[in-house]
């Protein structure tokens, strides 16, 4: 498994209906922190692939995600257990917040 890119078409298949829970990393490409938080997504997924989902909602080609969402800064990560939101950090983050949190839905 590897970083889904997730549309309004696969959003319940990827996330509602997933196994596992579901990091969302909500972004767009002109925005310097999520450049920035890129490759610290892309480290969590290789770290805890098989127990957690990682997905990328670029806000820019699904904004009706982003709003249904209720996304109003990027980057935000937000976590999903059964397709229902646990968690949501908005900004910059470094790893171990994001680890914590994580970590905190896997128990």
């Amino acid at each position: 498994m590897s970083i889904i890119h997730i549309t309004e078409q696969t959003f319940e298949q990827e996330v509602r209906n997933a196994s596992v829970p579901v990091l969302v990393d909500f972004w767009a490409d002109w925005c310097g922190p999520c450049r920035m938080l890129a490759p610290v997504i892309d480290e969590l997924e290789q770290e805890y692939r098989g127990k957690l989902c990682v997905g990328k909602i670029d806000i820019d080609d699904q904004p009706n995600l982003a709003f249904m969402h209720k996304v109003m800064s990027i980057p935000t990560v937000v976590l999903f257990v059964h397709g229902k939101e646990v968690n949501r950090l908005i900004g910059l983050r470094d790893k171990s917040e994001l680890k914590k949190a994580i970590e905190d839905v896997l128990k």
